[in-house]
């Protein structure tokens, strides 16, 4: 049979192989060899088994196989991959490609895509005419997996379904997996109002909220649209589609959402801010909300602070042996202003916290001041600037002098105002520890100075810059190798071998077909030496003071994140997205 140009996929051909060259034990004679059940458990199964009905498929109704113990032999007996379906492993764009009445009658569920092959679960994966059919509809090459005819059945009713539904998708939820903990509102339901006050919008908030934790979000999107609803994680810095509820589901979600976090229900023009604190498998998690006003309905943001997932050891950060012994020195000075720039998301504060666990003591006097407060230490005095109560940067940095710190942390530096106070008291015996917005560390001093902090002072208080990125890493399930586009390689100036192979992630279930699990810091760090000072007091221009520091054996961005991908940590592509090449 002619595939459309396409060639058999090598699992097919490997299945036909080995069906011709030995004949393999039957199903149920193998579980019993290997003592999985009885003779007597399969010989009932048998007897129970109609027209068309599968064996393995009666020995899981029947509870006597797990549906994940099963598809190990299965999928041997059909010499292909299987997989346990589940909703975290379809792509809903992607299950589309595949229109819904050949779906149903090919027993076929699309589960991702990379680059023109497209993975798809079927029930009966050896089935070329199938194969073939969904090759023709779809123009794209089928690599079949093997999954359970009732999962893919129960699966396309989700995917394809009139809108989203909440009792199917959370029906195996454990009852207790998401609890609303002691410092949240105690609900009244009857606030919600009609809509919201049913138990499916509960369990759909509920099974958002612990996807997420299990999905590793650091953020969830709820987003109104014309047709649905959209929710979105940000996951390794990037969001992803994980479903669409019907847009009737909206305004009930956010009015559960605004009613846990104590916020206003009956006001939907004004942006609003809360917080909740819940309790989800076993976990203590802190939610920062957010609720927008758009033209479709609201849209609500929640920031994810899961303290059991984020680690606050600098020595865990993954900042080179070289730039770590000299920061150790930076900030264990009695004084001076330390700074950590980079964009939103690169990992700032979590850089600054695990440099103030490092630091703290009970004899030491640190404060903190931040907008807002994200993780609460243990001994750290942590201040939150509230602009409703006329509590800025520097009205708080104003009153923390007179209380005698030895080391002050600034969320961020954002005005003249805030960052002459932190130089001052950098240059009166305080260690300063703060963010900026630039691009490099470099680029920290003429920021200080457009701000219109004097140069003399910035030379005379700073003590050294640390710039970072965080980069995804390489999924090490689908790691594999290729010979990049020369363009690639000149784009970030690659001065090694150029015949060498470099890693990529081809996409797989365990990374949600991203390729990417998990993330790495990419780090630079100026130190502040006696010509630096020099440079900075006379407000010389940024490229001399960056040739200085790297005659000084200052190494950028993008040497550091060259160096992380030679090693297969990350990818070219990766930090082209997140690193500077200048």
């Amino acid at each position: 049979m002619t595939h459309t140009g396409f060639s058999m996929p090598l699992s097919l051909s490997r299945a036909r192989k080995d069906s011709q060259g030995k004949n393999k034990p039957r199903l149920g004679e193998r579980l019993i060899a290997e003592g999985v059940i009885t003779r007597d458990q399969l010989e009932g199964a048998l007897k129970q088994q109609s027209t068309g009905q599968k064996l393995g498929e009666i020995l899981v109704d029947l509870g006597l196989l797990a549906e994940s113990d099963l598809l190990p032999y299965l999928a041997d007996q059909f010499g292909v991959p299987h997989v346990l379906l589940r909703e975290g492993l379809v792509d809903p764009l992607v299950a589309t490609l595949i229109p819904r009445h050949l779906a149903e009658s090919c027993e076929v569920l699309a589960l991702f895509k990379v680059h023109d092959l497209l993975t798809v679960a079927m029930a009966e994966p050896t089935n070329l005419a199938t194969i073939d059919r969904v090759e023709r509809a779809t123009g794209l090459r089928v690599r079949p997996v093997l999954a359970l005819h009732h999962s893919i059945e129960e699966l396309i009713a989700r995917v394809y379904g009139d809108g989203f539904q909440v009792d199917s998708i959370t029906a195996d939820m454990e009852q207790d997996a998401v609890a609303v903990g002691d410092e949240a509102v105690q609900i009244d339901f009857e606030s919600l109002g009609a809509d919201s006050d049913s138990s499916p919008i509960i369990n759909l908030v509920n099974y958002i909220l612990l996807q997420s934790i299990r999905q590793r979000a650091s953020d969830i999107h709820i987003e109104a649209g014309t047709q649905h609803s959209t929710v979105r994680f940000r996951v390794d810095g990037m969001l992803r589609e994980i479903i669409r509820p019907k847009k009737e589901y909206h305004p009930a979600m956010i009015s559960r959402l605004k009613v846990m976090a104590k916020m206003d229900i009956a006001e939907h023009r004004l942006p609003q801010d809360g917080r909740i604190h819940v309790v989800i498998d076993q976990r203590p998690i802190d939610l920062r909300i957010s609720t927008l006003p758009t033209v479709l309905g609201e849209k609500a943001v929640l920031r994810i602070l899961d303290r059991s997932s984020v680690t606050f050891r600098l020595a865990d950060l993954g900042i080179p042996e070289r730039q770590m012994k000299a920061m150790d020195e930076l900030i264990h000075r009695p004084n001076g202003l330390f700074l950590v720039t980079g964009p939103t998301g690169s990992g700032k504060t979590t850089t600054l916290y695990s440099v103030i666990e490092l630091l703290k003591s009970v004899e030491t006097n640190i404060i903190t001041v931040e907008d807002p407060v994200e993780y609460r230490l243990d001994l750290i005095n942590q201040v939150h600037v509230s602009h409703a109560a006329q509590m800025t940067f520097a009205r708080a940095l104003r009153a923390i002098l007179r209380q005698d710190p030895d080391i002050i942390m600034i969320g961020e530096i954002r005005d003249l105002e805030t960052a002459e106070i932190a130089v001052q008291a950098a240059l009166t015996g305080h260690l300063v520890l703060s963010t900026l917005h630039t691009n490099d560390s470099p680029g920290a001093i003429p920021r200080l100075t457009d701000m219109g902090v004097a140069p003399f002072k910035i030379a005379a208080a700073l003590v050294g810059v640390i710039a970072q990125r965080l980069t995804r890493r390489i999924c090490q399930h689908c790691k594999t190798t290729y010979y990049p586009n020369p363009t690639v390689l000149d784009a970030i100036r690659y001065t090694g071998d150029r015949n060498r192979q470099f890693m990529r992630g081809s996409g797989c279930d365990k990374c949600y077909d991203t390729g990417y699990k998990g993330r790495v810091g990419i780090y630079e760090l100026l130190e502040v030496t006696r010509e630096l000072r020099d440079l900075i007091a006379r407000n010389a221009p940024i490229e001399e003071l960056r040739k200085a520091a790297v005659a000084n054996g200052f190494r950028t961005l993008g040497e550091q994140a060259v160096e992380l991908v030679e090693q297969g940590a990350t990818s070219l592509d990766e930090i082209l997205r997140v690193a500077v090449f200048e």
